[in-house]
């Protein structure tokens, strides 16, 4: 690294710079005194026979010209000044020979380069590099390129907080919970997200929009948060309850997870005890009392999540998610969608993109299926393609169209499940009326080409009758359909299975699925929230993601 920073040195000339500075200090040396002129001839020929002394191999035109400066030397001033111009004007100025030659301010500029992690090693090298460390501008750039702090710099000098301090003490050592993270409560799970905010580190847990408004933004709430105004220290405050910041810790668990605790839980209790607590809660999780809500069963499942969430206390463990990838063949642009699941509300998913199938999987989940779990499975290389408005009022209509489809998918999927030693197994027959490719030619297709082949003109959409839906407001023509799965199941995730159903792209930050056997629509809506520190190392890490928050919840 070293090397590669003094090849840069040189690449910007400051060698020449360097040089340049001190032939001016000779010429001025030159109209002031002929015998200091000596003196720096002198030391000019030592320098030249160290180094010809050094080199083992020897070189000619060193040698040469060694030999010419010494005679130079012997016939007088006069002409040893003539020897140094015309040197000065053919070979130019030596290059640094290492970083320690250079001045402080291109060290400074090629340190502030550097990731902060190399910083603390770079100190070890000698003292000069140790002195040049604590200038500032390195410290400030690191916290502006890696965390990026812009204007919050400037409130540091109101608090007398240096950027070295601030990045050394707070951002560099928190620096691994940052980021997207799933909490461990049960069923519920949950989004968190860790970002520095101003001169703060804070996990804001996102929350859905009331029930039903699925467009509506996300809401936060802070958790906790990590500052430096006491004892020029890290400081871990709790922030859930009622009574403002109180303490609190976070423990580094294992890699891609962390803990935390509160240390004065007696901040969450409210003063008309859990009735209090609960109504509060409601307001907040629901938007309404409980006298607004006349389901019986919605009470039931309103009332089993407070008991069973509030338990914690904010003492969680969290681990690790990230953004989908996003590639040009997608459908559409992969990420965070919010959607409606009836008696249980809003919960948030992931939409994600594997070849030939998009999954959409629970963030938020509920006793039924739980979070974590493949809420969605679509088959891209299936389109289903709508009659016309009236007979897509009709739910049988629509249930012959998509069962067609699923009967012909199970079939293809025992085709690919029979033993191998069948020397030609019979093709898969398509279901009469189906649009969708034939399992064995889906396998070589490309799921952006089909859906790009297969994408029809916006065309009106309604949807059947009988069919349930929490938003009534949605959208009244689409883009495409496929044929899908939904994963239903008893409470408890009791007897799951996934049954048939149709999705249907409306735009490209909305989407809906039609469950045929519930008969309820779900609406979907992308979830616009700028989410720093999120994106997936490579599809592996992904892919590896997805399978075990599915373990965390089976």
């Amino acid at each position: 690294m070293l090397l590669r920073m003094a090849v840069c040195a040189r690449l910007c000339g400051v060698g020449q710079s360097r040089r340049c500075r001190r032939r001016q200090r000779h010429s001025q040396a030159d109209q002031d005194s002929d015998s200091e002129m000596d003196m720096d001839e002198e030391e000019e020929e030592e320098r030249v026979v160290g180094k010809m002394k050094d080199e083992p191999d020897g070189n000619s035109s060193s040698v040469s010209r060694s030999s010419s400066c010494h005679n130079s030397y012997a016939a007088g001033p006069s002409g040893a000044a003539g020897l140094a111009s015309r040197n000065s004007a053919s070979a130019g100025p030596p290059h640094p020979q290492s970083l320690l030659d250079l001045p402080p301010e291109i060290l400074v500029e090629i340190f502030a380069s550097l990731p902060g992690t190399a910083l603390p090693n770079l100190a070890l090298v000698c003292k000069k590099f140790r002195q040049i460390l604590n200038t500032e501008t390195i410290w400030r750039r690191r916290c502006t390129e890696e965390f990026g702090m812009m204007d919050d710099l400037r409130k540091m000098e109101i608090v007398g907080m240096s950027s070295r301090d601030l990045y050394v003490k707070l951002l560099h050592p928190y620096r691994h919970i940052l980021g997207l993270w799933q909490p461990d409560i049960g069923p519920y799970g949950g989004l968190l997200n860790v970002v520095v905010d101003g001169l703060f580190i804070i996990g804001w847990m996102y929350l859905p929009p009331h029930d039903p408004r699925v467009e509506d933004p996300m809401r936060r709430r802070p958790l906790f948060r990590i500052h430096m105004w006491e004892k020029n220290k890290a400081t871990v405050e709790c922030m859930y309850g009622h009574k403002g910041p109180h303490k609190g810790d976070i423990q580094t668990v294992k890699k891609d997870e962390f803990s935390t605790k509160c240390n004065q839980t007696d901040h969450h209790r409210m003063p008309g005890g859990r009735q209090e607590e609960f109504r509060t809660w409601l307001e907040e999780e629901w938007g309404r009392t409980l006298e607004d809500i006349f389901h019986e069963h919605m009470q039931e499942l309103i009332l089993m999540k407070f008991i069973y969430t509030s338990q914690y206390d904010n003492c969680l463990t969290y681990r690790r998610i990230y953004l989908p990838p996003c590639l040009p063949s997608d459908l559409l642009q992969p990420g965070l969608f919010k959607g409606t699941y009836g008696s249980h509300g809003l919960e948030i998913i992931m939409l994600s993109f594997h070849g030939s199938k998009a999954k959409a999987t629970k963030l938020t989940g509920d006793p039924n299926v739980p979070a974590g779990q493949l809420t969605l499975e679509v088959d891209l290389n299936r389109p289903v393609r709508l009659p016309d408005l009236e007979h897509q009022r009709c739910m049988e209509e629509l249930s012959r169209l998509v069962l067609g489809v699923h009967e012909e998918a199970q079939r293809g999927s025992q085709a690919q499940d029979a033993p191998s030693e069948a020397a030609e197994p019979a093709p898969p027959q398509g279901a009469e009326g189906s649009v969708s490719a034939p399992p064995a030619e889906a396998e070589d297709m490309d799921p952006g080409a089909t859906a790009c082949s297969a994408a029809p003109e916006p065309q009106p959409f309604v949807l059947p009758l009988g069919v349930m839906a929490r938003n009534e407001v949605y959208p009244r023509t689409c883009k495409m359909c496929f044929y899908g799965t939904g994963l239903i199941a008893g409470h408890g995730f009791t007897s799951p299975e996934r049954t048939p159903g149709l999705f249907v792209l409306f735009d490209d930050d909305r989407f809906g699925f039609i469950w045929l056997e519930l008969k309820s629509f779900s609406l979907y809506s992308r979830l616009t929230d700028q989410l720093s520190h999120a994106q997936a190392p490579n599809l592996e890490r992904f892919e590896a993601m997805l399978r075990n928050m599915q373990s965390w919840t089976s």
